[in-house]
């Protein structure tokens, strides 16, 4: 493995992150290993501090997570967060666990260490299996990058080096299910046929969309909640959202909403889908390199907003219509209303990000209207 420090070298030793310093530097390690990788996009400090505090996240309503580090000597080489979700289960329905937030440097016996120590952690709490990463749960950031180095993410999306995957593979971790995001033009709704029967099902009496009303932000949380949970419930590895953690999402996602973008299907007057798709802001979360203000001076958020003018995609992060409406043709009608929007507004591409891989109907679809993956990320498993 090119540049990986073989197994039996010595000097590792893995900490549990206690005080504040301890939690800097926990925090800070991604932006020291990968500031010089030309695709990957500096989370915001802010975002990343509000992760781990007990206080801030709700998370921590029900979860628990340990922090962890791993030094050679004094220096910090790696890091890892062992989550406890008392939620999770695996396939058979015995506890599982879960990583998330792991930097490590090329570092073969780091890696190994930090995935034992969480490993161990879980064990005494129950667990037979650790999934990862995720941060926390797969309503976050969550998957290792596998395929499509040559480009940063979308905004959300993770960016890792290509040896993690090497890291990964020699610390035992398999494969669990991978994540594909699909690229396409913001065309759809150019195309004749796919918008007759998007329009055919709009067309519907109790049929209508609109877009997402910020005037009444917490009710529309409700409903979308309400949406969400219904419309994935079923998928691998979902998690329900607490409505603590949904508003906490919605308050963090609420600057970067454009209503036109955010539609709300409803048959009968009652909401039957939602479709939410962002401005791609990735390039300009790249320019304002990882804080808004630095020392008070808001030169981050000048970099920000500067870049954000010149924009030209977007993200669809989630699309979910109720089971008894899923033949009403609500997710094509959604599709094509947002392309149209999107195009109206400038952009030229969107990513669906992301969609399970074996998901058959989504994939079939999503071949249909012309997409195509251009990223895959992978979720491991370890057993204990």
């Amino acid at each position: 493995m090119s540049g990986v420090p073989a197994r039996g070298e010595s000097g590792v030793t893995v900490h549990r992150v206690r005080t504040r310093s301890e939690r800097r530097r926990f925090l800070e390690l991604p932006y020291r290993l990968h500031r010089h990788e030309p695709h990957w996009v500096p989370p915001l400090r802010g975002e990343q501090r509000w992760l781990v505090r007990r206080e801030a996240n709700p998370f921590f309503d029900h979860g628990e997570v340990r922090l962890l580090v791993a030094r050679r000597g004094r220096r910090v080489v790696g890091r890892v967060a062992a989550v406890d979700d008392p939620r999770r289960r695996d396939a058979a329905g015995a506890k599982e666990g879960s990583f998330g937030l792991f930097a490590c440097a090329p570092d073969v016996e780091a890696a190994r260490a930090l995935f034992d120590a969480a490993g161990g952690w879980l064990r005494a709490r129950g667990a037979e299996s650790v999934t990862g990463p995720a941060d926390f749960t797969t309503n976050d950031p969550c998957g290792l990058l596998v395929d499509g180095f040559d480009r940063p993410p979308a905004v959300g999306m993770p960016y890792h080096p290509p040896y993690y995957a090497e890291l990964f593979a020699a610390c035992g971790l398999a494969k669990a299910k991978d994540l594909l995001a699909w690229e396409t033009a913001t065309t759809l709704h150019e195309q004749e046929r796919i918008r007759r029967v998007a329009e055919f099902a709009g067309r519907r009496g109790d049929v209508t969309v609109r877009p997402l009303d910020l005037r009444d932000f917490p009710a529309e949380c409700d409903r979308i909640r309400s949406l969400y949970n219904s419309a994935w419930e079923r998928n691998w590895g979902f998690v329900p959202l607490t409505d603590r953690e949904f508003d906490a999402q919605a308050r963090r996602l609420r600057p970067l909403l454009v209503p036109d973008l955010a539609l709300v299907a409803e048959v009968g007057g009652e909401p039957a889908a939602f479709s939410l798709a962002l401005p791609d802001v990735a390039p300009a979360l790249a320019a304002a390199r990882g804080r808004m203000h630095t020392c008070g001076v808001p030169t981050g958020l000048f970099r920000f907003l500067r870049a954000r003018r010149r924009l030209d995609a977007i993200r669809v992060m989630a699309q979910g219509v109720r089971a008894e409406h899923r033949f009403l043709g609500l997710g094509l009608l959604l599709s094509v209303r947002t392309s149209q929007a999107a195009a109206r507004l400038g952009y030229r591409t969107a990513e669906i990000s992301w969609v399970l891989e074996d998901n058959e109907a989504a994939t079939l679809t999503l071949r249909r209207l012309g997409a195509r993956p251009h990223k895959r990320y992978r979720l491991y498993r370890y057993a204990l």
